[in-house]
């Protein structure tokens, strides 16, 4: 595996619906594929370029997280950077969350990655060793996930 793990998915939607859908932490654990991220720690307004935003997430055990808005170009793209928050911070983390939205006929693609680019060394290969497969899955599941929220009626 290279060490950016990337999804795609047309939805039927414009971006504007689905870029605000990312910019709201508060709404994180509505997307969510994998079923980890819990809650916002932070949160309830848009984000911006260069924003931190708090996450309490659960692989297991209980953990929480620390992101930096680092990529945003209104319903274009936004990507963050992810850091384990206390001790383990020093040691984990460093991963990029990034989604791409284009618009094509019929809809948005949309492609999620994972990018492990600037992971710590001493977790970036048991991450992609451990979680690659597991992430994909989760990544396709979380894009399906966006698609239900922008194309339901009512």
């Amino acid at each position: 595996m290279s060490d950016v793990l990337s999804v795609q998915r047309l939805i039927p939607s414009p971006p504007e619906p689905i870029f605000d859908l990312l910019v709201d932490p508060a709404g994180h654990s509505e997307i969510d594929g994998g079923g980890t991220v819990k809650g916002a720690r932070s949160g309830g307004r848009r984000l911006v370029l260069g924003d931190r935003f708090g996450m309490d997430m659960k692989l297991g055990v209980a953990y929480s997280t620390r992101n930096t808005v680092i990529e945003l170009e209104e319903n274009r793209r936004i990507a963050w950077q992810t850091t384990a928050s206390g001790p383990a911070g020093a040691m984990l983390g460093g991963r990029i969350w990034r989604y791409v939205l284009e618009p094509v006929e019929g809809g948005t693609l949309v492609t999620e990655s994972w990018d492990l680019t600037q992971e710590r060394v001493t977790s970036k290969f048991v991450v992609k060793a451990t979680m690659a497969e597991a992430t994909k899955r989760n990544m396709e599941r979380t894009l399906a996930r966006i698609e239900e929220l922008v194309t339901a009626v009512g």
